[in-house]
């Protein structure tokens, strides 16, 4: 199959793809803002039911949307890349109701490994959340799951 993609059609594509897959980020009320090579912008509103008992958002929501949006830009070039480590650092908190944005951008991309920060940030632009995610590329497809899985069981 002969395709000619530019480069943002084909992170748009791929994104596409693992959203319509990505019922967790879903089931979140996750919506991604825009996809670029690398990039990525996802924004999602606190509920009630991410509340903890301080009264703020619990800290793995806001761990799960920065690794949601460290996905969706590790996985721009339709080369199936997995977190590899990551770590958060918590700034602020956020609140019912806010609407939290997360930025992921990718810092170094060599061989089958990749370096990339996202940072959270709420409606007023105020920093909640700083995470660093660590990427390794496997084998296949980001766009042709079904494919690439099929091929992996066959390795």
């Amino acid at each position: 199959m002969s395709e000619s993609l530019t480069p943002q059609q084909l992170a748009e594509a791929c994104a596409e793809a693992m959203f319509a897959r990505d019922t967790a980020s879903q089931a979140l009320g996750m919506e991604i803002v825009s996809v670029a090579p690398g990039k990525a912008v996802m924004r999602m509103r606190v509920r009630d039911t991410m509340v903890q008992g301080h009264g703020n958002c619990h800290g793995g929501y806001l761990f799960t949307l920065a690794d949601s949006a460290f996905a969706f830009a590790c996985n721009t070039y339709d080369e199936a890349t997995v977190a590899s480590g990551c770590s958060i650092d918590y700034l602020g908190p956020a609140w019912e109701g806010d609407e939290l944005t997360a930025t992921a951008e990718e810092q170094s991309r060599r061989g089958r490994t990749g370096v990339y920060d996202i940072t959270i940030r709420n409606q007023h632009g105020d920093a909640i959340a700083l995470f660093r995610g660590r990427s390794y590329k496997i084998r296949g497809s980001v766009r042709r799951l079904e494919e690439s899985t099929a091929a992996e069981g066959q390795a």
